[in-house]
């Protein structure tokens, strides 16, 4: 399966209007409203979130973007090999997602999945209401999720031999200094680009179906300014700023209004592939990342 990239996610709100002021004044983007959803802009691309009006804070789906219509029947054909339960979307799915075509599936934990083809571009210029001057996008897509996989073998198979996704590096980690806690294992997967992970998987469940996406944006100073206004605003900080050891990610974590954690940084690691050797981390960050100021 040849999946090019992450090129949107779909989120659940039970309030719009907090998106709206999150995703314009915290994150950066440009927020259009369509009656009961929200298109979050962050390129030339009409979208790359669609927070969708519902009684439940959580996340949707990932969606996965092929080359075109013969790529999205080959990646059906092999999901139904693998007996996966594939449904192909309707037209108005279609034009909400704002795509040619596209197909929904579960992997083995029930997170959504779609694939599409297509994408309608409007080539408008991202202009962000408070002055952020660019995301990290195109050929390395939106940037990435981390799912929960309690079934961990059998999801990690599931993206490995179904979806085509290669190992990137793996970890494992504890929330709290006790030897006895179990580790719990996460692995970085990515699909046919340079970016180090466009998708993760976490051995744990977590309540609102996401562990975290994250976004990418191009400087320093724009993680800076971004931290600037996330304590303006009164946003919830889970980790402090750091730089991953993986993908040499300079980040924070903060506390989306669906429940799950946004990762908001910049000079993610470009990979060649050809090049790269998996590995485990034993320690998550280089410097500073201190999740436990999520947990007060």
């Amino acid at each position: 399966m040849d999946i090019r990239g992450l090129g949107y996610v779909t989120l659940l709100s039970s309030n719009l209007a907090q998106w709206r002021h999150y995703a314009s004044q915290v994150l950066g983007m440009m927020v259009s409203d369509d009656d009961e959803l929200l298109y979050l802009k962050m390129d030339e691309r009409h979208y790359r979130v669609l927070v969708q009006n519902s009684a439940e804070n959580g996340f949707g789906a990932c969606g996965w973007e092929v080359a075109g219509k013969a790529a999205l029947e080959q990646a059906v054909s092999e999901l139904q090999q693998a007996d996966v339960q594939v449904t192909r979307g309707t037209a108005a799915e279609a034009e909400l997602r704002k795509v040619q075509e596209l197909v929904h599936f579960s992997d083995p934990d029930g997170n959504r999945h779609e694939i599409f083809w297509g994408p309608l571009q409007d080539f408008a210029r991202f202009v962000s209401p408070v002055g952020v001057k660019g995301f990290v996008t195109n050929d390395l897509g939106m940037g990435h999720v981390v799912l929960p996989a309690p079934a961990f073998e059998r999801c990690r198979d599931f993206y490995e031999q179904v979806m085509g996704f290669g190992l990137s590096d793996l970890m494992k980690v504890r929330f709290t200094p006790d030897p006895a806690e179990p580790q719990k294992r996460i692995h970085f997967l990515h699909c046919n680009n340079g970016r180090h992970h466009s998708l993760a998987i976490f051995e744990c469940p977590m309540p609102h179906g996401c562990v975290h996406m994250m976004v990418e944006v191009n400087a320093l100073d724009e993680v800076g300014r971004a931290l600037d206004r996330v304590h303006a605003n009164g946003v919830k900080l889970s980790a402090t700023l750091g730089q991953h050891t993986n993908d040499q990610m300079i980040s924070f974590y903060i506390k989306t209004p669906s429940g799950f954690d946004l990762e908001y940084g910049c000079d993610g690691l470009v990979v060649d592939w050809d090049r790269h050797t998996p590995f485990e981390s034993t320690v998550v960050s280089h410097w500073g990342h201190d999740f436990s100021v999520g947990r007060q």
